[in-house]
């Protein structure tokens, strides 16, 4: 549950989007394309720069910060939309990448969760999540999880391959509290629904056990 794999392509890299893209403003669909393209600007994660005419004059309105590229494309700002789509499913932080899988796997793995050398989860029948360029998270059922060691957050995350989040968690030993170390999603997306209402917990600020093995801190987070 260590190793991860590297990206796929090099930044700069351009190819076709195959997905009919759209974004909502103010409940009106403002960008429809079914000739998109894929940019990655960044090595795990794409953007979509799109041609000028699948684009209303009111989206670039909308978008001081838009871009227009040399060969015409425009790349628009994620966030100056209400909503973005692949087909007919809502998109949130970023658009999905091509070289990206997303495997939730049942295992016999156990998994023990630790912090200040206090036990907070412990299971031989996790969920592993295993996300291209992430590190594996086990999730965990709740009756496996010591929730009096848990303290309901606000914070809500998003995820191109999961959904939202449901809710969060900080944990509190004696040491003092941690905010915002585990998460659960109750109506993820549909590749990795067998992690609906388990608990993840944050593997780079805390101590992972596995078969017995004390796991290396990932340097990576994303929920």
């Amino acid at each position: 549950m260590s190793g991860v794999p590297g990206p796929a392509v090099p930044v700069g890299h351009v190819e076709p989007c195959p997905r009919r893209v759209r974004a909502r403003l103010g409940g009106r669909v403002v960008v429809d394309s079914t000739t998109a393209r894929y940019l990655w600007e960044h090595p795990w994660y794409p953007r979509w720069i799109l041609p000028a005419d699948d684009v209303h004059p009111d989206a670039l309105a909308a978008d001081p910060d838009h871009r227009v590229l040399d060969d015409g494309h425009l790349a628009l700002t994620w966030t100056a939309f209400d909503a973005w789509f692949e087909e007919d499913e809502e998109v949130h932080v970023h658009p999905r990448s091509p070289y990206v899988r997303v495997d939730a796997l049942r295992s016999r793995r156990r998994v023990r969760v630790e912090l200040d050398g206090i036990v907070l989860a412990e299971s031989d029948a996790p969920v592993l999540l295993f996300e291209t360029g992430l590190p594996t998270r086990a999730y965990l059922d709740p009756t496996a999880v010591d929730v009096s060691r848990l303290e309901l957050s606000p914070t809500v995350t998003a995820c191109p391959y999961k959904g939202v989040t449901s809710r969060y968690w900080s944990v509190r030993t004696p040491t003092g509290r941690y905010d915002d170390l585990a998460w659960s999603y109750d109506h993820p997306a549909a590749a990795v629904a067998r992690i609906a209402g388990l608990v993840a917990f944050y593997d780079e600020r805390l101590d992972v056990i596995v078969d017995g093995v004390r796991r290396e801190r990932p340097r990576t987070h994303l929920a």
